[in-house]
């Protein structure tokens, strides 16, 4: 038995370790797997080239856990080591210094990836163990080998009798991490971090039920057997190609990545691509609500099948955050900041690479079944917005596949619903309003108005499209958006045709001088309109720009709005019988009356009237009528 020191560049890499990976702490079953993983991965290819003749056995990794011994072991029958490749590989740690780990790991402390990257995954084990044991066999004629550390520079290397090739690490867990003898706890990690590894790994025994023999008795009892608790998948979907995978396949890949999700994906991506970069992966477009915030199933990063993180921020353009699923490539640092993410070239080429195959995608399916796509577009329609929203080259190929549908539930792309209203839809200056609702039920009356008119009105109800409408306004031509109760219909297309008023300019000054009697003005700016006879004669409006700052405001926009008073415009139709009536009313009691229930009734279509006035106006609505 040789003893010596561990070559590292400071003495005190191991409380190092311990203190700053320590909320990490968790994954140094992750490490010794993948160092298990390697190993045996290695051995396979060299018996495919024919470097080691013969069967090579059993290959699976197991983990077992010594709750008496008060030990987690980690073996495999890979490769293994000899005496120089445990002094090379475990003893001489190639690590440039403490003073250089602290600087890059202290702005990314839960970054998982670190320690393999630095060379440390092994020593990721002195996180949660006092002593560490290696007793391992190369595949080589050499006598096997028996490492012991307790976790400082000291170590002692002899010889063992194992027999059988390959590696088993023995951690002797502290008494402060007593969690990882626990099979429950043991169990979460393997399924967090080693679900999708490609070799095998057991992880204690489980019953089996067998199926009955052919003519079995009714009544006759399955026998079980015990069998390996193999806890991963070593063939997920992803690593597989789109040719050989089914419809049902994918599906249950999703189901399997996000057990307590019940409802279908809506469809997926496959991505497969291995120049200039690496990358596989499923990417899956889930059921959406109107409500962006962080969706709780998120896409998982793997890097070789080995589980990385759930945060790709960074690495996938924002909007595809919100989608589900795999992406695995080596091509992605771990180590590093957001910052340098958004910068690096090959995170750049494979978030531009993942944009386009989405859109490829979107464009693809409208092609090949438009009436499906329309059916999905609600579930769908909010990630669509957000990339043509956040991302200029998603935009710019969004005309093929983003709809805009009406009131009506008809569905038009962009140049679509142009073509369908530009002849009846431009004003005298040449520019097309496209109208639109937010609610189609709380609306309903200024889009019964427009569709009288022959307009078509579109239903734009998500949660940043107050956002979206700007950028298409700045990005396509002579265009503009007018919500429908955002001014009368004739105001938000004007024609050059002008209607004529039953009221002079001082019978309208008069007008206004009653209306002003009743109608506040610290609330509502009253407007003297000359409309269709057949308009409403009262008519409450939110000016469009006001609106739509506020709506921005409220979706994630900036707060200079936010503090300003609710002001809405009344348009006042004088000529409506109702309004002439009001004019010409003898008692001044009489005309407040009539004016207080246009004006209610007015706010009730906007759903302005509520508590005491929604009350009054109910009761003075019954003694009306009585």
């Amino acid at each position: 038995m040789s003893k010596g020191k561990i070559n590292v560049a400071v003495e005190n890499i191991f409380p190092l370790i311990k203190k700053f990976l320590y909320s990490d702490h968790e994954i140094f079953l992750r490490e010794l797997i993948s160092n298990a993983t390697d190993a045996t991965t290695k051995l396979s290819h060299m018996s495919s080239i024919g470097e080691i003749k013969g069967d090579l056995g059993d290959l699976k990794i197991e983990v077992r856990v010594d709750k008496k011994g008060k030990k987690l072991h980690i073996i495999d029958r890979g490769i293994g080591m000899t005496r120089e490749e445990v002094q090379k590989y475990i003893n001489e740690v190639a690590f440039s210094g403490a003073e250089e780990f602290l600087e890059q790991y202290k702005d990314s402390a839960k970054d998982s990836g670190i320690i393999g990257h630095f060379g440390l995954g092994f020593y990721s084990a002195f996180m949660v163990a006092e002593k560490v044991e290696i007793i391992t066999k190369s595949f080589k004629d050499e006598t096997a080998v028996h490492w012991i550390c307790d976790g400082s520079p000291e170590y002692s290397l002899g010889k063992t009798n194992k027999t059988e090739r390959g590696t088993e690490i023995i951690l002797h867990i502290d008494k402060d991490s007593k969690e990882f003898l626990k099979d429950s706890r043991i169990q979460d990690l393997l399924s967090k971090y080693n679900k999708f590894m490609p070799i095998p790994i057991k992880f204690g025994t489980k019953e089996e039920t067998l199926p009955l023999p052919e003519g079995a008795a009714e009544d006759a009892k399955r026998e079980t057997k015990t069998v390996d608790n193999i806890i991963n998948n070593p063939n997920p979907a992803w690593t597989k190609k789109p040719a050989d995978l089914k419809d049902e396949e994918y599906k249950s890949f999703y189901r399997e990545l996000y057990p307590m999700q019940f409802e279908e994906p809506l469809f997926n991506i496959h991505l497969n691509v291995d120049y200039p970069f690496n990358l596989t992966g499923i990417l899956y477009f889930p059921k959406l609500n109107n409500d962006l915030n962080i969706q709780k199933d998120r896409i998982q990063l793997y890097q070789n099948q080995v589980f990385v993180t759930d945060n790709v921020e960074g690495i996938v353009p924002e909007f595809l955050t919100l989608l589900r699923g795999v992406i695995d490539s080596p091509d992605i640092p771990l180590n590093v900041s957001r910052s340098y993410l958004q910068v690096d070239s090959a995170v750049k080429k494979i978030s531009n690479y993942i944009t386009r195959k989405v859109g490829d995608k979107l464009n693809s399916l409208i092609k090949k079944d438009r009436k499906k796509y329309e059916e999905k577009w609600n579930d769908i329609k909010i990630i669509i917005e957000y990339g043509m929203l956040s991302e200029d080259k998603f935009f710019e190929k969004s005309d093929s596949f983003s709809l805009y549908p009406d009131t009506n539930n008809n569905f038009f792309t962009y140049d679509e619903l142009i073509n369908d209203i530009k002849k009846t839809q431009t004003n005298k200056e040449g520019k097309t309003i496209i109208l639109y609702a937010s609610n189609a039920d709380e609306q309903d009356s200024y889009i019964k108005a427009a569709e009288n008119k022959g307009y078509k009105v579109l239903l734009l109800d998500s949660p940043i499209i107050s956002h979206l409408i700007q950028k298409l306004e700045s990005k396509k031509e002579n265009i503009s958006f007018s919500r429908v109760d955002s001014d009368s219909i004739d105001n938000l297309i004007k024609k050059d045709d002008n209607t004529i008023s039953k009221l002079d300019d001082k019978e309208k000054e008069k007008l206004k001088g009653y209306l002003e009697e009743v109608i506040p003005k610290e609330k509502y700016t009253i407007q003297i309109e000359a409309l269709d006879s057949k308009e409403l004669p009262f008519i409450i409006t939110q000016p469009e720009f006001m609106r739509r700052m506020k709506d921005m405001q409220q979706s994630g926009g900036n707060n200079m709005f936010g503090s300003m008073p609710e002001i809405h415009n009344v348009i006042v139709n004088v000529n409506n019988d109702l309004v002439n009536t009001i004019f010409k009313a003898k008692s001044k009691t009489k005309r407040s009356k009539l004016i207080n229930q246009s004006l209610d009734l007015a706010r009730l279509s906007q759903n302005l009237l509520k508590g005491e006035e929604l009350t009054s106006f109910i009761k003075r609505s019954f003694d009306i009528i009585k």
